[in-house]
Protein backbone atom coordinates (compact mmCIF):
# COMPACT_ATOMS: atom_id res chain seq x y z
CA UNK A 1 0.00 0.00 0.00
CA UNK A 2 1.30 3.44 -0.93
CA UNK A 3 2.30 5.81 1.83
CA UNK A 4 0.32 9.03 2.22
CA UNK A 5 3.40 10.99 1.18
CA UNK A 6 3.61 9.06 -2.10
CA UNK A 7 -0.11 9.48 -2.75
CA UNK A 8 0.18 13.22 -2.21
CA UNK A 9 3.15 13.38 -4.55
CA UNK A 10 1.23 11.52 -7.25
CA UNK A 11 -2.05 13.39 -6.97
CA UNK A 12 -1.55 16.90 -5.60
CA UNK A 13 -0.22 19.80 -7.67
CA UNK A 14 2.20 22.08 -5.88
CA UNK A 15 4.46 24.71 -7.41
CA UNK A 16 8.18 24.10 -7.05
CA UNK A 17 10.59 26.56 -5.52
CA UNK A 18 13.47 26.97 -7.97
CA UNK A 19 16.08 27.53 -5.26
CA UNK A 20 15.14 24.21 -3.62
CA UNK A 21 14.31 21.99 -6.58
CA UNK A 22 16.73 23.38 -9.19
CA UNK A 23 19.59 24.52 -6.95
CA UNK A 24 22.15 23.00 -9.32
CA UNK A 25 21.21 25.68 -11.89
CA UNK A 26 21.76 28.66 -9.57
CA UNK A 27 25.10 29.66 -11.11
CA UNK A 28 23.64 29.60 -14.63
CA UNK A 29 20.76 31.78 -13.46
CA UNK A 30 23.07 34.37 -11.90
CA UNK A 31 25.31 34.39 -14.97
CA UNK A 32 22.38 34.91 -17.32
CA UNK A 33 21.08 37.77 -15.18
CA UNK A 34 24.41 39.59 -15.32
CA UNK A 35 23.95 39.71 -19.09
CA UNK A 36 20.30 40.69 -18.61
CA UNK A 37 21.19 43.68 -16.44
CA UNK A 38 23.61 44.95 -19.08
CA UNK A 39 20.84 44.64 -21.67
CA UNK A 40 18.46 46.67 -19.50
CA UNK A 41 21.08 49.40 -19.06
CA UNK A 42 21.58 49.69 -22.82
CA UNK A 43 17.92 49.37 -23.79
CA UNK A 44 15.64 51.79 -21.96
CA UNK A 45 13.51 52.55 -25.03
CA UNK A 46 12.01 50.51 -27.84
CA UNK A 47 14.38 52.19 -30.33
CA UNK A 48 17.39 51.24 -28.25
CA UNK A 49 16.15 47.63 -28.05
CA UNK A 50 15.72 47.47 -31.81
CA UNK A 51 19.15 48.93 -32.47
CA UNK A 52 20.69 46.55 -29.91
CA UNK A 53 19.28 43.45 -31.60
CA UNK A 54 19.92 44.63 -35.13
CA UNK A 55 23.64 44.92 -34.37
CA UNK A 56 23.74 41.73 -32.29
CA UNK A 57 21.98 39.57 -34.88
CA UNK A 58 24.17 40.79 -37.71
CA UNK A 59 27.23 39.89 -35.66
CA UNK A 60 25.77 36.44 -35.01
CA UNK A 61 25.34 35.65 -38.70
CA UNK A 62 21.64 36.36 -39.09
CA UNK A 63 20.62 37.63 -42.54
CA UNK A 64 18.13 40.41 -43.12
CA UNK A 65 15.06 38.85 -44.73
CA UNK A 66 14.45 40.41 -48.16
CA UNK A 67 13.83 39.34 -51.75
CA UNK A 68 16.36 36.89 -53.13
CA UNK A 69 17.95 36.02 -49.80
CA UNK A 70 18.16 32.38 -48.73
CA UNK A 71 19.46 30.83 -45.57
CA UNK A 72 18.49 29.40 -42.18
CA UNK A 73 18.66 32.39 -39.84
CA UNK A 74 16.85 35.64 -40.56
CA UNK A 75 15.87 38.91 -38.94
CA UNK A 76 13.98 42.06 -39.86
CA UNK A 77 13.36 45.38 -38.15
CA UNK A 78 10.61 47.92 -38.83
CA UNK A 79 10.45 51.63 -38.06
CA UNK A 80 13.15 51.28 -35.42
CA UNK A 81 10.57 49.72 -33.06
CA UNK A 82 9.98 46.11 -34.17
CA UNK A 83 12.27 43.11 -34.40
CA UNK A 84 11.53 39.68 -35.90
CA UNK A 85 14.03 36.83 -35.53
CA UNK A 86 13.66 33.45 -37.24
CA UNK A 87 15.43 30.12 -37.46
CA UNK A 88 14.12 27.55 -39.92
CA UNK A 89 13.51 24.05 -38.58
CA UNK A 90 13.44 20.70 -40.33
CA UNK A 91 9.78 20.99 -41.36
CA UNK A 92 8.48 23.36 -44.04
CA UNK A 93 7.44 26.79 -42.74
CA UNK A 94 3.89 26.02 -43.91
CA UNK A 95 3.71 23.23 -41.30
CA UNK A 96 3.35 26.05 -38.77
CA UNK A 97 5.78 28.07 -36.69
CA UNK A 98 6.55 28.27 -32.99
CA UNK A 99 6.29 31.98 -32.27
CA UNK A 100 7.10 33.88 -29.08
CA UNK A 101 5.81 37.47 -28.89
CA UNK A 102 6.87 40.02 -26.30
CA UNK A 103 6.91 43.81 -26.20
CA UNK A 104 9.79 46.24 -25.85
CA UNK A 105 7.90 49.40 -24.91
CA UNK A 106 7.41 50.26 -21.24
CA UNK A 107 5.40 52.82 -19.25
CA UNK A 108 7.19 56.17 -19.33
CA UNK A 109 6.75 59.92 -19.73
CA UNK A 110 7.10 61.59 -23.14
CA UNK A 111 7.97 65.13 -24.19
CA UNK A 112 5.00 66.97 -25.68
CA UNK A 113 5.49 68.13 -29.27
CA UNK A 114 6.10 71.71 -28.14
CA UNK A 115 7.68 70.97 -24.76
CA UNK A 116 10.05 73.78 -23.83
CA UNK A 117 8.62 76.66 -21.78
CA UNK A 118 9.49 79.18 -19.11
CA UNK A 119 7.24 78.91 -16.07
CA UNK A 120 5.64 82.29 -15.33
CA UNK A 121 5.43 81.75 -11.56
CA UNK A 122 8.91 80.38 -10.81
CA UNK A 123 10.87 81.66 -13.80
CA UNK A 124 12.35 78.20 -14.30
CA UNK A 125 12.77 76.47 -17.65
CA UNK A 126 10.42 73.49 -17.84
CA UNK A 127 9.55 70.58 -20.12
CA UNK A 128 5.85 69.86 -20.64
CA UNK A 129 5.08 66.12 -20.76
CA UNK A 130 2.48 63.50 -21.60
CA UNK A 131 2.66 60.14 -19.82
CA UNK A 132 2.58 56.87 -21.79
CA UNK A 133 0.91 53.69 -20.58
CA UNK A 134 -0.49 52.80 -17.19
CA UNK A 135 1.57 54.64 -14.58
CA UNK A 136 1.03 55.83 -11.03
CA UNK A 137 1.90 59.49 -11.51
CA UNK A 138 3.08 60.09 -7.95
CA UNK A 139 5.88 57.53 -8.38
CA UNK A 140 7.60 59.75 -10.93
CA UNK A 141 7.93 62.76 -8.65
CA UNK A 142 11.24 63.78 -7.05
CA UNK A 143 13.31 60.97 -8.52
CA UNK A 144 16.33 61.24 -10.87
CA UNK A 145 15.29 61.05 -14.51
CA UNK A 146 17.07 60.73 -17.85
CA UNK A 147 16.10 61.71 -21.39
CA UNK A 148 16.38 59.22 -24.28
CA UNK A 149 15.21 59.46 -27.87
CA UNK A 150 15.69 60.98 -31.28
CA UNK A 151 15.36 64.41 -32.84
CA UNK A 152 15.05 64.84 -36.61
CA UNK A 153 16.66 68.11 -37.68
CA UNK A 154 15.09 70.27 -40.38
CA UNK A 155 17.70 68.99 -42.85
CA UNK A 156 16.52 65.39 -42.21
CA UNK A 157 19.50 64.25 -40.16
CA UNK A 158 18.82 62.28 -37.00
CA UNK A 159 20.24 63.12 -33.57
CA UNK A 160 20.25 60.41 -30.90
CA UNK A 161 19.75 61.73 -27.38
CA UNK A 162 20.82 60.03 -24.15
CA UNK A 163 21.20 62.50 -21.30
CA UNK A 164 21.28 61.61 -17.62
CA UNK A 165 22.79 58.11 -17.66
CA UNK A 166 26.50 58.90 -17.56
CA UNK A 167 27.79 59.84 -14.10
CA UNK A 168 29.00 63.15 -15.55
CA UNK A 169 25.60 63.98 -17.08
CA UNK A 170 23.04 66.19 -15.37
CA UNK A 171 19.81 64.47 -14.34
CA UNK A 172 16.29 65.85 -14.35
CA UNK A 173 13.43 65.88 -11.88
CA UNK A 174 9.72 66.56 -11.46
CA UNK A 175 9.70 68.17 -8.00
CA UNK A 176 6.96 66.94 -5.69
CA UNK A 177 5.10 69.16 -3.24
CA UNK A 178 6.53 69.40 0.25
CA UNK A 179 4.32 67.83 2.97
CA UNK A 180 4.08 71.17 4.81
CA UNK A 181 1.93 72.59 1.98
CA UNK A 182 0.22 69.42 0.77
CA UNK A 183 -2.74 69.41 3.15
CA UNK A 184 -5.32 70.84 0.73
CA UNK A 185 -3.72 70.23 -2.67
CA UNK A 186 -2.77 66.57 -2.19
CA UNK A 187 -3.89 65.03 1.10
CA UNK A 188 -7.60 65.61 0.44
CA UNK A 189 -7.33 63.96 -2.98
CA UNK A 190 -7.53 60.28 -3.85
CA UNK A 191 -4.23 58.56 -4.63
CA UNK A 192 -4.94 58.54 -8.37
CA UNK A 193 -5.52 62.30 -8.54
CA UNK A 194 -3.16 63.71 -5.90
CA UNK A 195 -0.59 64.18 -8.65
CA UNK A 196 -2.16 65.31 -11.90
CA UNK A 197 -0.73 65.18 -15.41
CA UNK A 198 -0.04 68.92 -15.38
CA UNK A 199 2.14 68.49 -12.29
CA UNK A 200 4.51 66.22 -14.21
CA UNK A 201 6.72 68.95 -15.61
CA UNK A 202 10.49 68.54 -15.76
CA UNK A 203 12.64 71.33 -14.33
CA UNK A 204 14.99 71.75 -17.28
CA UNK A 205 17.22 74.74 -16.49
CA UNK A 206 17.39 77.92 -14.40
CA UNK A 207 20.06 80.30 -15.79
CA UNK A 208 18.75 83.08 -18.05
CA UNK A 209 20.38 84.29 -21.23
CA UNK A 210 22.20 87.55 -20.47
CA UNK A 211 22.19 90.21 -23.17
CA UNK A 212 25.61 91.89 -23.39
CA UNK A 213 23.91 95.27 -23.56
CA UNK A 214 21.85 94.48 -20.45
CA UNK A 215 18.62 94.49 -22.38
CA UNK A 216 15.61 92.74 -20.90
CA UNK A 217 15.14 89.46 -22.79
CA UNK A 218 11.72 87.82 -22.95
CA UNK A 219 11.74 84.20 -21.65
CA UNK A 220 15.49 84.44 -21.12
CA UNK A 221 15.72 81.07 -19.31
CA UNK A 222 13.96 79.26 -22.15
CA UNK A 223 16.18 81.05 -24.67
CA UNK A 224 19.30 79.99 -22.81
CA UNK A 225 18.10 76.34 -22.92
CA UNK A 226 17.65 76.62 -26.69
CA UNK A 227 21.12 78.10 -27.08
CA UNK A 228 22.65 75.24 -25.07
CA UNK A 229 20.72 72.65 -27.08
CA UNK A 230 21.77 74.27 -30.35
CA UNK A 231 25.42 74.26 -29.30
CA UNK A 232 25.30 70.60 -28.21
CA UNK A 233 22.97 69.05 -30.78
CA UNK A 234 22.56 71.63 -33.56
CA UNK A 235 18.79 71.85 -33.11
CA UNK A 236 16.20 74.60 -32.89
CA UNK A 237 12.79 74.66 -31.21
CA UNK A 238 10.91 73.57 -34.34
CA UNK A 239 12.87 70.31 -34.33
CA UNK A 240 11.01 69.24 -31.19
CA UNK A 241 7.80 68.99 -33.23
CA UNK A 242 9.04 65.84 -34.98
CA UNK A 243 11.08 64.43 -32.08
CA UNK A 244 10.46 61.32 -29.99
CA UNK A 245 11.92 62.01 -26.56
CA UNK A 246 11.21 59.75 -23.60
CA UNK A 247 11.78 60.39 -19.90
CA UNK A 248 12.88 57.31 -17.96
CA UNK A 249 14.44 56.65 -14.54
CA UNK A 250 18.16 57.40 -14.49
CA UNK A 251 20.54 54.73 -13.29
CA UNK A 252 21.46 51.11 -13.80
CA UNK A 253 19.82 47.77 -13.15
CA UNK A 254 20.90 46.38 -9.79
CA UNK A 255 21.01 43.13 -7.88
CA UNK A 256 18.40 43.18 -5.12
CA UNK A 257 18.14 41.32 -1.82
CA UNK A 258 20.81 40.31 0.64
CA UNK A 259 21.35 37.08 -1.33
CA UNK A 260 21.39 38.93 -4.68
CA UNK A 261 18.59 36.64 -5.82
CA UNK A 262 16.57 39.37 -7.52
CA UNK A 263 16.92 42.14 -10.10
CA UNK A 264 15.63 45.67 -9.57
CA UNK A 265 15.34 47.79 -12.70
CA UNK A 266 13.15 49.93 -14.90
CA UNK A 267 11.34 48.46 -17.90
CA UNK A 268 11.36 44.78 -16.96
CA UNK A 269 7.76 44.69 -18.17
CA UNK A 270 8.30 43.41 -20.78
CA UNK A 271 11.96 43.56 -21.75
CA UNK A 272 12.50 40.61 -19.43
CA UNK A 273 10.64 38.43 -21.96
CA UNK A 274 12.24 40.15 -24.94
CA UNK A 275 15.70 39.36 -23.60
CA UNK A 276 14.98 35.76 -22.59
CA UNK A 277 13.12 34.86 -25.80
CA UNK A 278 15.79 36.43 -28.03
CA UNK A 279 18.50 34.67 -26.07
CA UNK A 280 16.59 31.37 -26.38
CA UNK A 281 16.23 31.51 -30.17
CA UNK A 282 19.87 32.45 -30.71
CA UNK A 283 21.02 29.58 -28.48
CA UNK A 284 19.34 26.82 -30.50
CA UNK A 285 20.65 25.22 -33.67
CA UNK A 286 18.52 24.24 -36.67
CA UNK A 287 19.36 20.54 -36.33
CA UNK A 288 17.68 20.36 -32.95
CA UNK A 289 14.07 21.29 -33.74
CA UNK A 290 11.23 20.60 -36.15
CA UNK A 291 9.11 23.73 -36.58
CA UNK A 292 10.48 27.10 -37.63
CA UNK A 293 11.18 29.25 -34.56
CA UNK A 294 10.30 32.96 -34.52
CA UNK A 295 10.64 35.74 -31.94
CA UNK A 296 8.65 38.94 -32.42
CA UNK A 297 9.49 42.01 -30.34
CA UNK A 298 6.60 44.47 -30.61
CA UNK A 299 5.95 48.08 -29.65
CA UNK A 300 2.98 49.90 -28.13
CA UNK A 301 1.60 47.05 -26.01
CA UNK A 302 1.19 49.45 -23.11
CA UNK A 303 -1.34 51.49 -25.11
CA UNK A 304 -3.25 48.61 -26.67
CA UNK A 305 -0.79 47.36 -29.32
CA UNK A 306 -1.96 50.08 -31.69
CA UNK A 307 -0.19 51.78 -34.60
CA UNK A 308 2.08 50.51 -37.35
CA UNK A 309 4.62 49.18 -34.84
CA UNK A 310 2.15 47.46 -32.50
CA UNK A 311 1.18 43.79 -32.50
CA UNK A 312 -2.01 44.63 -34.41
CA UNK A 313 0.03 45.75 -37.42
CA UNK A 314 0.76 43.52 -40.41
CA UNK A 315 4.51 43.39 -39.73
CA UNK A 316 4.79 39.85 -38.32
CA UNK A 317 2.36 38.41 -40.89
CA UNK A 318 4.36 39.99 -43.71
CA UNK A 319 7.54 38.57 -42.19
CA UNK A 320 6.11 35.03 -42.13
CA UNK A 321 4.87 35.41 -45.71
CA UNK A 322 8.36 36.42 -46.85
CA UNK A 323 9.80 33.54 -44.84
CA UNK A 324 7.60 31.16 -46.84
CA UNK A 325 8.88 32.67 -50.08
CA UNK A 326 12.51 32.51 -48.96
CA UNK A 327 11.97 28.79 -48.26
CA UNK A 328 10.71 28.15 -51.77
CA UNK A 329 7.09 27.74 -50.67
CA UNK A 330 3.98 29.51 -51.86
CA UNK A 331 3.18 32.63 -49.87
CA UNK A 332 -0.33 33.26 -51.20
CA UNK A 333 -3.12 34.11 -48.76
CA UNK A 334 -4.31 30.49 -48.44
CA UNK A 335 -0.86 29.13 -47.60
CA UNK A 336 -0.23 31.97 -45.18
CA UNK A 337 -3.54 31.40 -43.39
CA UNK A 338 -2.89 27.65 -43.11
CA UNK A 339 0.60 28.35 -41.77
CA UNK A 340 -0.84 30.55 -39.04
CA UNK A 341 -3.57 28.03 -38.20
CA UNK A 342 -0.88 25.36 -37.76
CA UNK A 343 1.21 27.60 -35.50
CA UNK A 344 1.72 27.79 -31.73
CA UNK A 345 2.32 31.07 -29.93
CA UNK A 346 3.53 32.07 -26.49
CA UNK A 347 2.45 35.56 -25.52
CA UNK A 348 5.53 36.25 -23.45
CA UNK A 349 4.52 38.86 -20.92
CA UNK A 350 4.95 39.28 -17.19
CA UNK A 351 2.42 38.42 -14.50
CA UNK A 352 1.75 39.95 -11.10
CA UNK A 353 3.56 38.03 -8.36
CA UNK A 354 2.14 38.00 -4.84
CA UNK A 355 3.21 41.21 -3.13
CA UNK A 356 3.98 40.75 0.60
CA UNK A 357 2.75 44.29 1.25
CA UNK A 358 -0.57 43.79 -0.55
CA UNK A 359 -1.40 40.06 -0.43
CA UNK A 360 -5.17 40.59 -0.31
CA UNK A 361 -5.45 41.47 -4.03
CA UNK A 362 -4.25 37.98 -4.92
CA UNK A 363 -5.75 34.54 -4.46
CA UNK A 364 -2.75 32.58 -3.20
CA UNK A 365 -3.60 29.23 -4.76
CA UNK A 366 -4.03 30.75 -8.23
CA UNK A 367 -1.29 33.37 -8.17
CA UNK A 368 2.30 33.55 -9.38
CA UNK A 369 4.93 33.34 -6.63
CA UNK A 370 8.36 34.95 -6.98
CA UNK A 371 11.10 32.33 -7.22
CA UNK A 372 8.83 29.50 -8.37
CA UNK A 373 9.61 29.65 -12.07
CA UNK A 374 8.00 30.99 -15.21
CA UNK A 375 4.26 31.64 -14.91
CA UNK A 376 1.67 30.23 -17.32
CA UNK A 377 -1.63 32.10 -17.46
CA UNK A 378 -4.54 30.41 -19.23
CA UNK A 379 -6.28 33.77 -19.39
CA UNK A 380 -5.76 37.39 -18.40
CA UNK A 381 -8.37 40.10 -18.99
CA UNK A 382 -10.70 41.38 -16.28
CA UNK A 383 -14.08 40.62 -14.75
CA UNK A 384 -15.68 37.80 -16.72
CA UNK A 385 -12.46 37.19 -18.68
CA UNK A 386 -13.15 40.29 -20.77
CA UNK A 387 -10.35 41.09 -23.24
CA UNK A 388 -8.82 37.64 -22.76
CA UNK A 389 -7.53 34.92 -25.08
CA UNK A 390 -8.42 32.05 -22.68
CA UNK A 391 -6.27 29.23 -24.05
CA UNK A 392 -7.86 25.85 -24.70
CA UNK A 393 -7.25 22.78 -22.55
CA UNK A 394 -5.29 20.86 -25.20
CA UNK A 395 -2.71 23.59 -25.65
CA UNK A 396 -2.47 24.12 -21.89
CA UNK A 397 -1.67 20.45 -21.40
CA UNK A 398 0.80 20.43 -24.29
CA UNK A 399 2.78 23.33 -22.81
CA UNK A 400 2.83 21.76 -19.34
CA UNK A 401 4.01 18.45 -20.83
CA UNK A 402 6.94 19.86 -22.83
CA UNK A 403 8.03 22.01 -19.88
CA UNK A 404 8.01 18.98 -17.59
CA UNK A 405 9.96 16.95 -20.14
CA UNK A 406 12.42 19.82 -20.58
CA UNK A 407 13.09 20.24 -16.86
CA UNK A 408 11.56 23.72 -16.66
CA UNK A 409 10.55 25.21 -13.32
CA UNK A 410 7.04 26.52 -14.03
CA UNK A 411 3.85 27.46 -12.25
CA UNK A 412 0.29 28.32 -13.14
CA UNK A 413 -1.05 31.69 -12.10
CA UNK A 414 -3.66 34.37 -12.80
CA UNK A 415 -3.51 38.16 -12.57
CA UNK A 416 -5.08 38.88 -9.19
CA UNK A 417 -8.45 38.03 -7.67
CA UNK A 418 -11.56 37.90 -9.82
CA UNK A 419 -13.08 41.42 -10.04
CA UNK A 420 -10.06 42.95 -8.29
CA UNK A 421 -8.92 44.56 -11.55
CA UNK A 422 -7.02 42.89 -14.34
CA UNK A 423 -5.17 43.56 -17.55
CA UNK A 424 -4.55 42.18 -21.01
CA UNK A 425 -1.61 41.12 -23.16
CA UNK A 426 -0.79 40.56 -26.81
CA UNK A 427 -2.32 37.07 -26.67
CA UNK A 428 -5.80 38.06 -27.86
CA UNK A 429 -4.41 39.80 -30.95
CA UNK A 430 -2.22 36.84 -31.88
CA UNK A 431 -5.16 34.45 -31.41
CA UNK A 432 -7.04 36.25 -34.20
CA UNK A 433 -4.81 34.38 -36.67
CA UNK A 434 -6.26 31.05 -35.51
CA UNK A 435 -3.11 29.78 -33.81
CA UNK A 436 -2.97 28.26 -30.33
CA UNK A 437 -1.87 30.97 -27.89
CA UNK A 438 -1.12 31.09 -24.17
CA UNK A 439 0.50 33.64 -21.85
CA UNK A 440 3.86 32.64 -20.45
CA UNK A 441 6.23 34.89 -18.49
CA UNK A 442 7.79 35.57 -15.08
CA UNK A 443 6.18 37.27 -12.11
CA UNK A 444 7.00 40.88 -11.18
CA UNK A 445 6.63 42.92 -8.00
CA UNK A 446 5.88 46.62 -8.43
CA UNK A 447 4.84 46.22 -12.07
CA UNK A 448 4.74 49.54 -13.99
CA UNK A 449 6.68 51.28 -11.26
CA UNK A 450 10.03 52.96 -11.86
CA UNK A 451 11.92 50.07 -10.27
CA UNK A 452 10.33 46.66 -10.82
CA UNK A 453 11.49 43.61 -8.88
CA UNK A 454 11.99 40.14 -10.41
CA UNK A 455 13.59 36.86 -9.36
CA UNK A 456 16.69 35.54 -11.09
CA UNK A 457 15.10 32.10 -10.74
CA UNK A 458 12.12 33.19 -12.83
CA UNK A 459 14.24 35.02 -15.41
CA UNK A 460 16.33 31.90 -15.97
CA UNK A 461 13.25 29.65 -15.97
CA UNK A 462 11.65 31.87 -18.63
CA UNK A 463 14.73 31.56 -20.83
CA UNK A 464 14.72 27.79 -20.38
CA UNK A 465 10.96 27.57 -21.05
CA UNK A 466 11.22 29.52 -24.28
CA UNK A 467 14.13 27.38 -25.44
CA UNK A 468 12.17 24.19 -24.71
CA UNK A 469 9.16 25.60 -26.58
CA UNK A 470 11.30 26.03 -29.70
CA UNK A 471 12.88 22.60 -29.37
CA UNK A 472 9.85 20.53 -28.41
CA UNK A 473 6.79 22.64 -29.26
Amino acid sequence: MKKTEDIQKDLIYSRKNFWKEFSQEKDEAYELCDEYKQFLDECKTERECTDFYQKKLQNMGYTELKDGVTGKKYFRTSRCKNVAIAQKGKLPVSAGVNLIVSHIDAPRVDFKQSPLAQDSASGLGIIKTHYYGGIKKYQWMSTPLAIHGVIIRQDGTKVNICLGEDENDPVFVMPDLLPHLAKKVQYTEKLATAVKAEHMQIVFNSIPYIDSEDKEVKDAVKLNALILLNEKYGICEEDFLSAELEIVPAGKARDAGLDRSMVMAYGQDDRICAFTSARAITDITAEDFQKTAIVFLADKEEIGSEGNSGAKSIFIIDFIADLLAASGEKNDSVTLRKTLLNSQILSADVNAAINPNYPTVHEKQNAVHLGCGVGIAKYTGSGGKGGSNDANAEFNAHVFKIFNEGGVCWQSGALGKVDEGGGGTIAKFMAEYGADVIDCGPGVLGMHSLYELTSKADIYSSYKAYKVFFLKG
